[in-house]
Formats: structure tokens, sequence, C-alpha cells
């Protein structure tokens, strides 16, 4: 067995979060004991924004006129796209009941979140389609109120076309917010008076920080970090493209990961080499953020076989995986770790990341080993509930008072106890030894 590190990264994901989180942690304290006055002094600092933080409905109706009909046209397929894959996806879960072998009715329903908060990141890029995959799908999944924030674009107001897809999917409330601060008032519900159920939506270091601390006060999508991308490629695959897909994911930012698997060396080299002219020819900020990127977080491995392929990509449990390979059903019947696939030359995770359907808002920093990417079950909560009748009840009575007296929770047998004396008068049945006192 040889795998081979022709490119090694400089620095992991970990060696960037400690200053994150004590930024955040101070933030947080903050905007919980002095609320909205703490969010605005926020949004002023660090967005130079200091005008109205909720987006009411009018403004949004006129500034829809900004967005050119060709634009519209754009947003219009991507949220076409989007809401059709996550109806799919709430259809293919339902309620049912059944009858138990003690008689017990016994069901499940399928009940969507009441707030959920969804974060537009609008730094570096206007992340048009974030909106899209975030609103959209929780739209899908019926949830009552969805609040959408984005930060103030370059120091003005959002994005108008950010803005337009947020009322395009849906938003019930749009909030000029951005970082930390956003996430903290989604999910405190300050301004709205509507404490989020869940968050989701990508972000920098600062925003997942801020989701996974306070993640228990509410739900939240994944544990995230910076945009990764892996590619298996053999011998049949076309360096080019290879190496342009690299670069594509790696403009995401300055600690995006973007990794090439492969069993042939000669076509790992071949990618290395055009990377640099690839990433060279970039306008800015992209060229920028890739270079870093490429350069701190790049990894080129090589691998003998397939099947060490396949462990190595599993290991990494790459958020976007694209394959360039022969024999494409054996890799997607093979591997098992990643937050989305993209099976084939033809399908470039830029698809993924725009308009094709299925979301992406996916894990990272390995989280792919046991959580997948954002669908409407997120928004969802599968609730049980059960019935018994006089029948049932005694089964379920005489088993629950002698398993808990077993346990020794004597007032937990009680109440079984309680029904027997009810419903069966004079009974002489085995409810179990009683718990004596310690």
């Amino acid at each position: 067995m040889a795998i081979t590190y022709l490119k090694k990264a400089a620095k992991t994901p970990e060696s960037e979060s400690a200053q994150a989180q004590k930024v955040v942690a101070e933030m947080l304290a903050r905007i919980e004991a002095e609320g909205e006055d703490a969010v605005r002094a926020y949004a002023q600092k660090l967005d130079g924004w200091s005008g109205p933080i909720e987006v009411a409905r009018a403004e949004m109706d006129a500034r829809a006129a900004e967005v050119p009909e060709q634009v519209k046209a754009d947003i219009a397929f991507a949220v076409e796209q989007v809401r059709a894959f996550a109806e799919a996806q709430r259809e293919s879960v339902r309620d049912f009941q059944m009858t138990m072998p003690s008689g017990l009715v016994a069901g499940q329903k399928w009940v969507p979140c009441n707030v959920a908060g969804c974060y537009v990141p609008t730094g570096r890029y206007a992340h048009i389609a974030s909106a899209v995959m975030s609103v959209a799908t929780a739209k899908a999944a019926g949830v009552g109120t969805v609040i959408a924030c984005s930060t103030p674009y370059r120091g003005g107001a959002m994005h108008p076309y950010v803005l337009y897809a947020m009322r395009e999917a849906g938003a019930d409330v749009v909030m000029t917010l951005g970082g930390v601060q956003a996430i903290a008032t989604m999910a405190y519900g300050l301004f709205t008076g509507k404490p989020a159920d869940v968050i989701v939506g990508p972000g920098n270091k600062f925003v997942a920080e801020a989701k996974r601390t306070l993640f228990g006060k509410v739900g939240i999508d994944v544990f995230a970090g910076p945009s990764e991308v892996g590619i298996i490629a053999d011998a049949t695959a076309d360096p080019e493209i290879v190496a342009i897909d690299l670069v594509g994911q790696a403009e995401h930012g300055h600690e995006s990961p973007a990794w090439l698997f492969t069993d042939d060396r000669a076509l790992a080299e071949d990618v290395m080499a055009r990377m640099d002219a690839l990433i060279a020819a970039l306008p800015e900020p992209a060229r920028d953020a890739a270079t870093c990127a490429w350069r701190d977080y790049g990894e080129v491995i090589v691998c003998d076989t397939r099947a060490e392929l396949v462990e190595v990509s599993d290991r990494y449990a790459s958020e976007h995986l694209e394959l360039h390979c022969a024999d494409l059903e054996w890799w997607k019947d093979t591997l098992t770790n990643y937050g989305s696939l993209f099976v084939g030359e033809e399908t470039t995770v830029a698809f993924g990341d725009k308009c094709s359907g299925p979301n992406h808002i996916l894990p990272t920093r390995y989280a792919a080993r046991y959580s997948a990417g954002l669908s409407v079950h997120k928004f969802l909560k599968p609730l049980t509930w059960q019935q018994a009748d006089r029948a049932a009840c005694k089964e379920l009575s005489l088993r629950t008072a002698r398993i808990s007296r077993l346990e020794g929770m004597e007032a937990h047998a009680r109440t079984a106890d309680a029904r027997m004396a009810k419903y069966f008068p004079g009974h002489n049945f085995d409810l179990g030894d009683p718990v004596e006192s310690v």
C-alpha cells in the first residue's frame, strides 16, 4: 500500500480557530446582555451600517427594479430547481401509524419548525445562490416564519440581487445584518420577537463558530467551516478541467482546501503544473483567495489502487467530491463520505453551488463522516405519538411496573399500578416487588 503526498497542506482549519472562538465568545456575551443595542453597535463598527435592520416589504419590492430581467430569470430558474428537489425530499418522508404487538397504536408525524433563520454571506462575493438554497428549502419544508439575514454590501445596503433572491425564495422577514451579530440576532429573536428554532447557512470562521457555540440553544444545519473540494481523478481525466475545478473552489476564500486524489502520478504532476497560471489569470479578489487557499491548504495525494483512493477520500470526507474517472457507477456505489457527489467530467461543483437543485450547504471539516447537507429534513421534526386502549394498557402496565422496579424506579411503577387498580379492580397480577428505601 502506498499513499504519497506530492503536495501537503501547510495549515489546518483547526490552526485558525482559536482567535475566532475568543472573538465570538465576547460578542455573544455582549449581545445576550445588551440585546439590540449591541447588535446595532456591531453593525456600525464591523459593517459600517447604521440604517434600518429589518428590510420593509415595500423596499424589497421597490429594489426589485434594480435587478435586470435576465438576472431575475436566472434566479427564478435556481429557485425552481432547488424548490423541486426539496419538495421531492419532503415527499420521501411520510407520516404513519401502526398497531404494536401489545395492541398499542403508535405513530410518527413530520412537523416543521416554527421559525428558521437563514444566513446569507455577502463579503468577498454576493452569494445569491445561498439565499435560494436556504430560504427555498425551509419554505418547502413548511416552516411558518423564515428570517433571512445578509451583510450590508461594501458599506451600503444589502446587495440588490441577494435581496431579490430572498424575496423570490419566500423569506418572511429580511434583515440587513452580517456575521456573529446576525447569528445571535436570529438565535435570540431580536428585532422580531421570534427566536429561531434552527439556523442554517454558510459563512466565515466567525459565523461557523457562532453557530457552534449557540448549538443547543438553537439547532444548526451542520458544523461547517471554509468550503472544500476533493477530486478523484484517474488516467482518463483531463488535467486542465481538473485544475480549473480545483481553482474554482479555492476562490471561496483564503482557508478553502482543494484536494486531488489520484492513482496516476503523471496526471497529478500535470495538474500541479497548471495551477499557478490558472490562479494568476483570475481577477481580484478571487486571485488572492485562491492563491492563499492553494498555497496553504491544497493537497495532492497519489495512491497505488482505487481501493486506496476510496480509503483516503472517505477519510477526508470532502464537502464537495468530483469524480473524473472510468467506471463511475463503481465509485458511486463504493464511496461513503462526502457532502455532495458530482459524477463525471460534465458535472462541476459550480453547478451545485449555484442552481442545479441539491443543496450546497454541506458539511465540512470531516463532518460528512456522520452528517449530511442541508435538506428539508433539517427543518422537520419526526414526532412520535402513542395511544393505548384498556387491553394494551394492561399488557404495558404489567411490563412497565416490573421493569421499573428492577431499575429501582418506584414512582414509574406506581403510574402503572394506578391504572391497573382503576381498570382491573381486585386483580392479582405480578407487578414486581416494591422498591425498598436505601
